[in-house]
């Protein structure tokens, strides 16, 4: 019997544990806080797929790869809107309850740069916390570790055989052996100041699996969802509310996104957010409005009935911070979301490191290209956990068949001269690597990277261990970012010296 450790509680690990087991695999699920405490429960637009008769597959992967910017791998996006719906299909049957108009057919949304409403929610906004609840409760039969935190990939002679784990905030690993590794960790919203990811977030999969020997690819595409909360702690406004008519505002009252995308409001995401933090320069860095005081009905009581049932989470948030979104307009802000680049995998999961698989966002896939098309996340974790899961069983005595050629970027630099706190490596980034970077402002931030790296104790903590990767990763970040000379997508150089995709590492 193939053994398979999982590590991470989302929807993609959740998928491909399940399908793993399904397939007479024995399962191990690790995840890093509980097991309900993934990434995938702060989900809040919705699951895309082509669920309704006047929808079509060629038009949603159309969508996918126009927001892609012409970098999505179209064999990966066409595997995802093509099998997208039968893995919805199998959330209902989990029992994941989508919201259903009073006639029982499924509510559909709108988000940006979508060219259908195509976009199933669950509890108004609250469409990550309904997945998760069903993938919890569909894991009997699967051996669930909890607060254990990935050290390492194991390998021997080349192929992953396990892992190392820290239990329960210990400081002395704990080695748990396996034929088969999925990394499905999420992402690592936290290297930067301004997130809408949770703590968890801190790129731990990456990291661990960059280490191990497996190629990365296209770390330079990080999405900056473009409305986020400006008042309390970061908190994500769905791009759903756009899709029902809120609006952008700069302090003077005036529409702006236009200026930049026919499609306004509802352009793709990297052009939204590079709007606002162009808009957001020239009123001296303060944030600007979004504004839903005319979504549904004249009447402010009607409307704020209608965004508190269609947006109860986001309502709540709103409440809790004293703000009246239904009379006036509120402040927002760009904010780190989602990394598009991860471990380099075919369209089964299979990293470049024999044995050692990877879904969801820790993946690169070549779904998402240079920008994610909103609501393709969870899609892409059901999709492709599913995936992986039924690959680990056939390939137990396969040959592996991703190519070792694929070439892993150069360890960071150890210098060790300057220590950098988590708040001063967030704040780096965010002032360097964010919306918009320069080639200058990428060299400050790989001297300043290179000068903080220092051999991590062998008894350190679990903080320390995500500080360090999350310290390398922005060291890959970086270096992808510096080598990719123009704009495209979701990677922004103002100093790029044409309007041409370019990158110097492509061939």
């Amino acid at each position: 019997m193939t053994r398979v450790v999982v590590v991470g509680s989302g929807i993609a690990g959740l998928t491909a544990a399940r399908h793993a087991a399904a397939a007479g695999c024995e399962v191990t699920v690790v995840t890093k806080s509980t097991v309900d405490a993934a990434a995938t429960r702060y989900a809040q637009g919705g699951i895309a797929g082509v669920m309704f008769a006047d929808d079509r597959i060629a038009d949603h992967l159309a969508d996918t790869l126009a927001a892609g910017a012409g970098l999505s791998d179209p064999a990966a996006a066409s595997v995802l809107v093509s099998e997208g719906p039968a893995r919805i299909r199998d959330l209902v049957e989990l029992g994941v309850a989508f919201d259903r108009e009073a006639d029982g057919e499924w509510v559909k949304g709108l988000e940006a740069a979508h060219s259908y409403p195509r976009v199933l929610h669950a509890g108004g906004d609250a469409t990550g916390a309904e997945i998760e609840r069903a993938l919890v409760a569909a894991t009997g039969g699967i051996r669930v570790i909890e607060h254990a935190f990935l050290v390492d990939v194991v390998t021997s002679d080349g192929r992953a055989g396990g892992v190392d784990v820290l239990l329960d905030g210990a400081t002395t690993p704990t080695r748990l052996d396996a034929d088969a590794v999925v990394l499905a960790t999420g992402g690592a919203g936290q290297l930067y100041a301004h997130t809408t990811n949770p703590e968890i977030a801190t790129g731990d999969g990456i990291a661990a699996g960059v280490r191990a020997g497996a190629a990365v690819q296209d770390l330079e595409f990080v999405q900056f969802h473009p409305t986020v909360l400006a008042v309390g702690a970061p908190f994500l406004v769905s791009e759903a509310v756009r899709g029902e008519g809120a609006v952008l505002r700069d302090e003077r009252g005036a529409r702006f996104v236009l200026e930049a995308h026919p499609d306004g409001e509802l352009a793709p995401r990297d052009v939204v957010a590079r709007a606002i933090t162009d808009a957001m320069a020239r009123q001296g860095g303060r944030p600007v409005l979004l504004d839903a005081t005319a979504v549904h009905s004249a009447d402010a009581d009607e409307r704020a009935a209608f965004l508190a049932r269609r947006f109860p989470t986001i309502d709540a948030a709103m409440r809790e911070r004293g703000l009246d979104w239904a009379r006036e307009p509120v402040p927002v802000t760009p904010a780190a979301h989602y990394l598009m680049g991860g471990l380099v995998t075919d369209l089964e999961g299979r990293t470049s490191v024999p044995g050692l698989y990877a879904a969801g966002e820790v993946a690169r896939t070549g779904v998402h290209g240079a920008n994610r098309l909103a609501s393709n996340s969870l899609l892409e974790g059901a999709v492709f956990g599913a995936r992986v899961g039924a690959a680990v069983a056939r390939d137990a005595d396969a040959a592996w068949p991703m190519p070792r050629t694929a070439s892993s970027p150069t360890a960071p630099r150890s210098v060790g001269t300057a220590p950098l706190t988590r708040l001063e490596l967030q704040r780096l980034m965010w002032t360097e690597v964010g919306v918009q970077r320069t080639g200058d402002g990428l060299r400050r931030a790989a001297r300043r990277l290179a000068q903080a790296a220092a051999p991590l104790r062998t008894d350190a903590t679990v903080r320390e261990r995500e500080d360090e990767n999350l310290r390398q990763l922005a060291a890959h970040v970086v270096d992808a970012a510096l080598a990719r000379t123009a704009s495209v997508g979701a990677h922004t150089r103002t100093d790029a010296v044409d309007a041409a995709q370019s990158w110097e590492g492509a061939a």
